[in-house]
């Protein structure tokens, strides 16, 4: 199965900046998005025309403009749920499951801990919620979870740690929780194909031409049960892809 995810930063935007032609392109099993910024009752008849063949699903935020996620797949699911059942998370379009017969999709959009660190007490509770969630479904079939999950895990997935340790997405309160999620029986897809692979980004500041100097952050995530790791053929950073400050991320798995 060939799943992508890629957090298109507005994804009426994206489609004028090469996500029809990528879309096409790669032809996905599952392709899943972060933070959409619109709502389904904004889907027009050209956005339409792109997702023929898929069966769609869209989680979009209470505030307009903002967040958002969807996921357009081939086959359809057993089941989708929206949210992970609990109000106070759920306000912001950040999560979808679809329920297969093999294994669950979870397609996610992390809070940003923001400027300041004023949203990072939020993103604890959210990140052990989350950790809960994930750690259920795995108990019924395997987990395939994907997103802009907002967090540099390691060193190695910024290219200037030392500058950042207490920047939004690379705190030691953030990365521990990553650390905990994977202690907890997941699989980072990436890193278990190249453990020691440099100069891996998904995510680049618009600023200072941060982009073409390659001075990025990797934050956007294929993470699996470790239950089906042995199954993963290929994890892919797609940085050549224009169209939004992050890039796509592949996951090529037998599942």
């Amino acid at each position: 199965m060939q799943l992508i995810s890629w957090n298109v930063n507005g994804l009426r935007a994206a489609v004028q900046k090469g996500f029809k032609e990528f879309f096409q392109e790669v032809n996905a099993d599952i392709f899943c998005i972060q933070e959409t910024k619109m709502q389904e009752d904004q889907i027009d008849i050209e956005l339409n025309s792109i997702f023929q063949g898929y069966h769609c699903y869209w989680n979009s935020a209470i505030k307009k403009g903002y967040s958002g996620t969807a996921i357009f797949t081939k086959q359809k699911p057993i089941n989708v749920t929206y949210g992970i059942g609990m109000e106070e998370h759920d306000q912001e379009g950040r999560i979808i499951t679809l329920e297969f017969e093999n294994f669950y999709m979870v397609n996610c959009y992390t809070p940003n801990s923001k400027r300041e660190l004023e949203r990072l007490s939020y993103r604890m509770i959210w990140e052990d919620e989350i950790r809960k969630y994930l750690s259920k479904l795995d108990k019924k079939k395997p987990v395939v979870y994907c997103g802009d999950l907002n967090v540099a895990h390691e060193e190695i997935d910024l290219k200037n740690p030392k500058t950042n340790h207490r920047s939004a997405g690379f705190t030691d309160e953030e990365r521990g929780k990553m650390t905990e999620l994977l202690k907890a029986g997941f699989t980072d897809s990436f890193r278990y194909r190249y453990p020691e692979k440099e100069n891996c980004y998904t995510w680049w500041s618009y600023m200072f031409h941060a982009r073409e100097k390659n001075v990025g952050w990797r934050i956007d995530y294929f993470i699996t049960s470790k239950s089906v790791e042995k199954k993963i053929k290929e994890s892919t950073i797609y940085a050549e892809i224009m169209g939004s400050d992050h890039c796509p991320v592949g996951l090529n798995i037998e599942l």
